[in-house]
């Protein structure tokens, strides 16, 4: 049986910030469902740390890791939650604080938990087949293991996964790190291997020195090889392509349920949609607009240009003069864009609001009560909300690039096929379209409109496809 050690910088249920979080609590379930032998390690941030699992954390062992001419402290702690063994890697110095990135020397916080990694695994005994790497705060732990670790004889059959979630964050770094941080010779700083426009680069590191290369949905895979997607790295996964694929994320199925979430304020299910009105009326209450049968637009994003906010914003306006619609926008980002959406609701307090906050239970709501659910990306790696929306039968309108193209069907009007709508070209004009477009089926064609949510509530999103889909990959790169 294969034995995997998943690597990443954050993991829900303890702390995420995005897709990565859901993903490292997602998948290694599923693996694990399906036979394979996984464990995770992620960081100790002790002030982020959720309370109730306080208790359950156990102490193993410690040691230092020589971080350039520091010894600095690991301590090795553990927890087992849903059957999963968690390692916690502890140094307050780095990961004391209150936040997950975006400090002065993330690039010394992240070398020390990856060098943490490859040491830690003889002293807890577990040597893995797979080591599963999550984006740039792992990707260089493959040229540790050739270029620092290659005397040790146990680690020398193990083989590594990286998987990228997003392309824009690469951890790029003065090459200085070599000698003050890694304490590794420069014999990999050249174009073939770390070396990206004279700094070193994390992910590009991976890239070239990891067994197998993923990406988080197939689109996406293939987007990346472009100039337009590739983040000045498309050339370097054009030489990769060989070992290069596109897994498609998943959700929790059981947890994004109509049938049974809890947060609703009635349940329903594709053959009876009715009590999905109760819902909207109960969604328009909370946020403060009107309940009407007018059709409600969602939206649960961060608030940034990456997720076509500023796309939204500038459509907006001409949209809601034409239309009798409520758009409910939740999430917080950049704080322009907050502000605008904030104005919005100013102006039409009838049609917008403007929630600039985290609501777990809202966005359940959202995804439950809104009739279109819209998420005009100018990039999505995967996208995980248009998934979700589908489950609840709320049509997702989305910007077709990435995991959004591999998991919306837009509408054809000719036939009813289709699970939502999508758009090519990213304009404001061409997002208003297809806004108006989708509201005036909802309102012109009720019968249309229902096949199409029953249609939306079929597909499985669940884990198992993708988890086995990972185990492949194992299996080729161990054989």
């Amino acid at each position: 049986m294969t034995k995997v050690l998943f690597a990443a910088a954050e993991a829900a249920p303890f702390y995420k910030t995005g897709g990565l979080g859901d993903v490292s609590l997602a998948l290694p379930q599923a693996l694990r469902a399906a036979k394979t032998t996984i464990r995770v390690v992620i960081p100790y941030y002790e002030a982020l740390f959720p309370e109730k699992y306080r208790d359950q954390v156990k102490d193993v062992l410690h040691f230092t890791v020589q971080v350039g001419d520091k010894a600095q402290y690991c301590g090795i702690k553990t927890l087992k939650l849903a059957g999963l063994t968690y390692y916690l890697i502890d140094n307050q110095d780095y990961f004391g604080r209150e936040g997950l990135y975006g400090y002065w020397d993330d690039g010394e916080r992240f070398a020390f938990f990856q060098m943490a990694i490859c040491e830690m695994l003889e002293r807890v005994d577990y040597i893995p087949d797979v080591l599963h790497l999550n984006d740039w705060h792992t990707a260089f732990i493959p040229v540790l293991l050739k270029e620092k670790y290659y005397w040790i004889k146990a680690y020398r059959h193990i083989k590594t996964v990286l998987t990228i979630h997003n392309m824009q964050f690469q951890g790029i770094y003065d090459p200085i790190i070599l000698d003050s941080l890694f304490k590794i010779g420069w014999q990999t700083f050249n174009e073939e291997g770390i070396a990206f426009y004279g700094q070193v680069n994390f992910l590009k590191a991976g890239i070239n020195f990891a067994d197998a290369v993923n990406t988080v949905s197939p689109t996406y895979a293939q987007e990346i090889q472009t100039p337009q997607f590739g983040e000045r790295l498309d050339g370097v996964l054009r030489a990769n392509q060989g070992k290069l694929s596109g897994i498609m994320n998943g959700i929790d199925m059981k947890l994004y349920d109509p049938a049974t979430d809890a947060a609703l304020t009635a349940t329903y299910t594709a053959k009876d949609l009715a009590p999905k009105a109760l819902d909207k009326a109960a969604l328009q209450t909370a946020v403060g607009l009107p309940e009407a049968d007018v059709p409600v637009l969602g939206v649960v994003s961060r608030l940034t240009t990456q997720k076509g906010m500023d796309l939204l914003l500038d459509a907006l306006d001409d949209f809601l003069k034409a239309q009798s619609a409520q758009v409910i926008i939740l999430g917080t980002g950049d704080p322009a864009l907050e502000h605008a959406f904030e104005i919005y609701q100013l102006a039409y307090p009838d049609q917008v609001a403007a929630q600039i906050k985290f609501d777990v239970k809202l966005a359940q709501q959202i995804y439950a009560g809104s009739d279109i659910f819209l998420m005009p990306s100018a990039f999505e790696p995967s996208g995980l909300s248009q998934m979700m929306a589908m489950r609840y039968g709320t049509l997702p309108l989305v910007h077709l690039v990435g995991g959004l193209k591999d998991t919306v069907v837009p509408y054809n009007e000719y036939t009813g096929a289709g699970t939502g709508f999508g758009f090519d070209d990213y304009t404001p004009a061409v997002l208003r379209k297809m806004m108006t477009m989708a509201v005036n089926l909802y309102t012109q064609d009720p019968t249309a409109w229902r096949q199409l949510q029953q249609q939306a509530m079929l597909p499985d999103f669940g884990w198992a496809k993708s988890a086995k889909k990972y185990q492949q990959v194992y299996q080729t790169i161990m054989s």
